[in-house]
């Protein structure tokens, strides 16, 4: 018989001790972790990844969403092999291809007149907020307490703020050892979902305030939608005292055919694009309002913010992104939606009829599962507790042993490759580890 994870005779235990004696922790990114070690992958089609151990895994990560056509789709297998042929990231010119994405993006998503790529959805926030500070001439932003938009300093400042450091209203909290105390004074945390207050927050800092951060439907907020007063009040906010709105698209793209923006009536300075805008492959894009985006324009000499990469653009990239796009019909996402309904309709009548304290969020193609059921607001009532992370954990490892991989944080995406008889057994999985979960608390 062969050995499955996370048995420590299996394969992918094998390659973590490899691991270990060249990568700090034996991983070379922290998302990914999975405890006592991670499942290694050998190969992936569609909807499944299948690992070095031979387990057929369904995937709701999807590359924390990226992956929105799932693994080896073969038109853009097809569109990328056709485009290595040609020349791919080796390639230091221009080519249509940058173009021809650009102009679909600028055609589909409303808040983006221009564009800029990159490579990551940090960097795009990285250049979207070096773009308002230039145009507005102020050092500062806002941002949703808890929120998460990538790795750059400024954006990750209240990320992980938790209760011994709350105070009576959000704070700036580092998130990395060492940020430095400037990082801090240049970022203002807002709370979620409570309009006047995060209206009198900008206010007392509209002086220096360059541009407010949001997020429509942050993950590490709870994955829950911000209120119509909130988006109203905020914005409005914020254009008296002349900060821009920068819409981080990074994942709610996913949640419309024209982007969350569309989906929640928002029309944003500047909207960050990453991940189901790529293929696949690394990238990140910075688009908005023409005359915010001139700060990145070379024509006249130095511009504001120069802005470049070496892999910036690469035709590979752009070429999988084109295919994947043109792929995202509005029938691919009325069907991923569907999907997502369904298992969120799923795993809520389960909780309930096994009485167990938890529940589900998200909307669209976006789930998140939380073990607890007080009501979620902000990042305060959404922050769980030692008990309900233990329980997540083994919520979320025993459902990666019966073959259904979700985040180690509660979070799942369907993707266009997933049927309903994949969310039905996924439920049913869902169903067997719930009634464990019973049994281990009558115990």
């Amino acid at each position: 018989m062969i050995a499955k994870w996370p048995d420590p005779t299996c394969n992918s235990h094998t390659l973590y001790e490899r691991a270990l004696k060249v990568m700090p922790g034996g991983v070379t990114r922290i998302q990914p972790w999975q405890s006592p070690f991670p499942d290694y992958a050998a190969s992936a089609a569609g909807a499944y990844i299948s690992d070095v151990d031979g387990a057929r895994i369904l995937d709701f990560t999807n590359c924390f969403s990226a992956m929105i056509h799932g693994h080896g789709h073969p038109e853009i297998v097809a569109a990328v092999g056709a485009q290595l042929a040609r020349g791919s990231t080796g390639l230091n010119t221009p080519t249509e291809s940058e173009i021809l994405l650009a102009e679909h993006l600028c055609q589909r998503i409303p808040g983006i007149e221009l564009i800029r790529f990159c490579n990551s959805g940090s960097e795009a926030v990285m250049h979207a907020i070096k773009a308002a500070r230039a145009h507005t001439g102020r050092p500062t932003i806002a941002k949703i307490e808890g929120a998460y938009h990538g790795a750059y300093d400024y954006a990750e400042v209240s990320l992980d703020s938790t209760p011994e450091n709350w105070g009576n209203e959000p704070s700036s909290t580092a998130y990395a050892t060492g940020t430095p105390q400037s990082v801090l004074a240049d970022v203002v945390a807002l709370p979620f979902n409570r309009p006047q207050d995060a209206a009198r927050i900008l206010r007392t800092n509209a002086a220096k305030l360059a541009g407010v951060l949001l997020d429509v439907l942050p993950a590490n907020v709870g994955c829950i939608p911000a209120t119509r007063e909130f988006l109203d009040v905020v914005i409005s906010t914020a254009r008296d005292i002349g900060a821009l709105i920068i819409l981080d698209e990074v994942v709610s793209l996913r949640l419309n055919y024209h982007g969350a923006q569309a989906l929640f009536a928002v029309d944003p300075d500047l909207t960050v694009a990453a991940k189901i805008i790529g293929g696949g492959f690394p990238v990140g894009a910075v688009g908005g309002k023409a005359a915010v985006m001139a700060v990145f324009d070379h024509r006249h000499g130095k511009p504001l913010v120069p802005q470049g990469g070496t892999f910036t653009a690469n035709p590979v990239t752009m070429t999988a992104g084109l295919a994947a796009m043109r792929l995202l019909t509005h029938e691919a996402h009325d069907h991923i939606d569907r999907l997502g309904e369904r298992a969120r309709t799923g795993i809520s009548q389960i909780f309930a009829r096994h009485g167990v304290a938890g529940q589900v969020t998200g909307m669209g193609s976006i789930f998140k599962i939380h073990m607890h059921t007080r009501p979620i607001v902000d990042h305060r009532s959404h922050y769980a507790s030692q008990a309900e992370r233990n329980r997540l954990d083994y919520f979320q490892m025993e459902l990666l042993k019966r073959g259904f991989l979700i985040s180690a944080k509660g979070y799942g995406f369907t993707s266009t490759p997933m049927t309903a008889a994949d969310i039905d057994g996924f439920v049913s999985a869902v169903d067997e580890v719930v009634a464990t979960l019973c049994q281990s608390s009558a115990a």
